[in-house]
């Protein structure tokens, strides 16, 4: 029989201390192969490459990790990978362990999330995973237990059609972590603006600045990590605002374009 096959991928490139964690934590229950950025992705959403050719080349960083450098976006990486790459369909998306949260807004930005969406877009059960530090030296140790946990689980389980879930685990040693909570996408956001700058032949250039405004909701995703628990948020990429929707029937909204008699 033949084992489970998990597709890894990322946005902070295949080289990140996050995706070797992830991959060495998940290679005790599943056949591992990484298809995952060839360069820094972070902040680059769902974007995918569709004016010039795509690249991938072979990767090794020892024996247990093995698969393709893309020179694209995460849901490029997860795109091809699933479509060429693969010599089989994958039982599982699994993407990260990013470094930095992504919560709330934060996941409309996120590589990490839409490497994991571009999976469940395909129809493939799939899982983001997130660390609350930007160290590259981040204890790694919480979060890549919990992924291999939460994946043999979900192997087990499947996902609903069209739905991820989005992990963000706390920047703690594993013995300070006070549990798990299953989350809604919180609604903190960045209030941020543009600083000009000077580059060194006097040309202006802008940097983004801002400082991140919490959500004082308790039952979201943010409100978990500031209590040093695992969150776990249920995702779907449909936007549909269905409230509204069902508002909207009632506005007799076809009058704004009626054609005229003749």
């Amino acid at each position: 029989m033949k084992r489970p096959l998990i597709l890894v991928s990322n946005d902070d490139g295949y080289d990140s201390p996050g995706i070797f964690a992830l991959v060495m934590a998940l290679r005790a229950i599943a056949d591992v192969v990484v298809v995952a950025p060839a360069t820094q992705q972070s902040a680059v959403g769902h974007a995918i490459t569709v004016q010039t050719p795509l690249r991938a080349r072979p990767i090794q960083r020892g024996r247990h990790f093995s698969g393709w450098a893309v020179e694209g976006t995460p849901a490029d990486s997860v795109k091809l990978g699933v479509s060429t790459l693969l010599d089989r369909k994958p039982d599982l998306v699994v993407s990260g362990i990013n470094h930095g949260m992504n919560t709330s807004v934060n996941v409309i930005y996120s590589g990490t999330v839409s490497a994991a969406t571009e999976g469940a877009v395909l129809g493939i059960p799939a899982i983001a995973f997130s660390l609350a530090s930007h160290s590259e030296k981040a204890d790694m140790r919480a979060a890549a237990a919990f992924a291999r946990k939460l994946s043999g689980e979900i192997l087990k389980k499947g996902l609903p059609q069209g739905t991820l879930l989005n992990v963000n685990v706390p920047a703690v040693p594993p013995e300070e972590i006070e549990g798990v909570a299953v989350t809604k996408q919180g609604r903190s956001w960045w209030d941020d603006g543009f600083e000009t700058r000077r580059d060194p032949v006097g040309r202006d250039y802008y940097w983004l600045v801002g400082k991140y405004v919490w959500d004082k909701d308790t039952d979201v995703d943010d409100a978990a990590l500031r209590k040093n628990m695992i969150s776990v948020t249920p995702l779907q990429y449909s936007l549909t605002d269905h409230a509204l929707y069902e508002e909207m029937q009632s506005w007799n909204i076809e009058r704004l374009h009626r054609r005229r008699k003749k």
